[in-house]
């Protein structure tokens, strides 16, 4: 029997210690799936599984799972979720939503600040940090953050 067959005869028990560390089933089957592939490659590499017959090396297996579960973790901060009733909201409004019409007020209000406040939201709102503005303009980090910030706020608020 193959290595991976022999691990594979754990599945259930590989799907449990990945749903102990707080996922659900689904998730746990995926991150499973995912140290088969890794396990495999390994192997390819030249891992040693297999201690002797039919002894796995478990610490290896739950090492394996453990990483992923913690990348998962990692990638999830990351991730913005948008609660599906409110998407459902949206996408069934979808001819009732303005949004021309809201992108064309935003950029008459733009439009109407003063140059100094336009240009700091332009800027920061592109994806320059406060901090890198900061050093190259010489101006402070403090007055360049509530500058945006109180355009965001006035923009939301005539929004």
């Amino acid at each position: 029997m193959e290595e991976l067959e022999k691990i594979y005869q754990k599945h259930d028990d590989w799907v449990a210690i990945v749903m102990s560390m707080g996922c659900n089933k689904e998730t746990a089957k995926d991150l499973v799936s995912e140290m088969y592939i890794k396990i495999h490659v390994k192997i390819q590499e030249g891992l040693d599984i297999i201690y002797e017959e039919d002894d796995i090396n478990y610490y290896y297996i739950f090492k394996t799972l453990r990483s992923l579960f913690l990348d998962l973790k990692r990638k999830e901060k990351n991730v913005t979720y948008v609660d599906p009733d409110i998407l459902l909201r949206v996408i069934s409004q979808d001819d009732n939503v303005p949004f021309r019409e809201v992108y064309e007020k935003i950029q008459e209000e733009l439009d109407n600040l003063h140059w100094y406040d336009r240009r700091v939201y332009e800027y920061i709102d592109d994806g320059v940090s406060i901090q890198k503005l900061s050093d190259d303009t010489n101006i402070s980090y403090w007055r360049l953050r509530n500058t945006y910030n109180k355009v965001k706020k006035n923009l939301k608020n005539k929004i």
